[in-house]
């Protein structure tokens, strides 16, 4: 798996997972009216930041949990310091 690809997956498996704990949240709860959407961005956009960076600081410690994010691989960027 190519760079670029792992990078995607390591983005967009946080988003879903996120956008899923922010419906859970929602499910069932009574907000009022004209309030609803804001409130949905702002669980959604908080639930994903909780969540990749929960993953990440894992990870950091035992490398499987990278699974969490899609894949353990982490892409290596030209120029960066990971570089081996």
């Amino acid at each position: 798996m190519n760079d670029f690809v792992t990078s995607l997956i390591r983005t967009n498996v946080p988003i879903v997972v996120g956008a899923l704990v922010a419906w859970l949240v929602s499910v069932g709860v009574e907000v009022p009216e004209g309030s609803e959407t804001p409130l949905v961005v702002g669980v959604t956009a908080l639930s994903i930041a909780v969540y990749y960076s929960a993953v990440r600081w894992l990870e950091t410690r035992w490398p499987a949990f990278g699974y969490l994010l899609g894949t353990k691989v982490e892409p290596k960027y030209r120029g960066s310091d990971t570089e081996s």
